[in-house]
């Protein structure tokens, strides 16, 4: 009974943001966490398949394949959040709610250069740990303000994190700095090899 009344909760919460929104607002609340996404993807895609590729990782990584559709469901569903949250009076009665998730999603975006530009993965451990904080103080602080429709929105970002935090801590742990640099050097040194070749070729 308990979970029907949940359900039901849910529902009509949908219902009643679906019946008020503003596509436009709610445009650009979806493409800042995607930009952000898509933008670090971008920047660090090269390291997927050289370095990332080389290092030690669980048997319970997950393929590179899914990280790009997960990560993009995601942002999107955050976006929707954060716009639900902003209707509520905007930036002058939600500016705690709305500066915790901002915090949140900074330390997002930043996590992706520390670990797979960098190669930092102490503080991409650190920072994504900060992260998972970040997430549950802003499904604290939305909770009150836009009901029950916070758990399906953030939930599943809240259950990915802790996932990919354990897989993050996981790689630090076993791959000492040395092995990183080691790793590095010799992706580029590939990467270097097939440039010249490159080049040769063209000549």
């Amino acid at each position: 009974m308990v979970v029907v009344k949940a359900s039901l909760g849910v529902h009509r919460d949908w219902a009643h943001q679906l019946a008020h929104l503003d596509w436009k607002t709610l445009g650009y609340a979806v493409a800042i966490p995607l930009a952000g996404g898509i933008g670090g993807s971008l920047a660090t895609a090269n390291e997927i398949p050289t370095w990332y590729r080389s290092i030690r990782k669980p048997s319970w990584t997950p393929p590179n394949w899914l990280f790009g559709p997960v990560w993009t469901v995601l942002y999107a569903m955050m976006g929707i959040a954060s716009y639900l949250v902003y209707k509520q009076g905007g930036w002058n009665k939600q500016s705690t709610p709305l500066t915790v998730y901002g915090i949140q999603l900074l330390l997002n975006f930043l996590w992706t250069p520390l670990f797979f530009k960098a190669h930092k993965l102490g503080l991409a451990s650190l920072d994504i740990i900060g992260m998972w904080i970040g997430i549950v103080a802003t499904i604290s602080h939305f909770r009150p303000v836009i009901g029950d429709i916070t758990y399906p929105l953030l939930g599943p970002y809240l259950v990915w994190v802790t996932y990919a935090t354990a897989l993050t801590i996981w790689i630090w742990r076993h791959n000492p700095p040395q092995v990183i640099w080691s790793s590095a050097l010799s992706c580029n040194a590939v990467q270097s090899l097939h440039t010249l070749e490159h080049l040769t070729l063209v000549r």
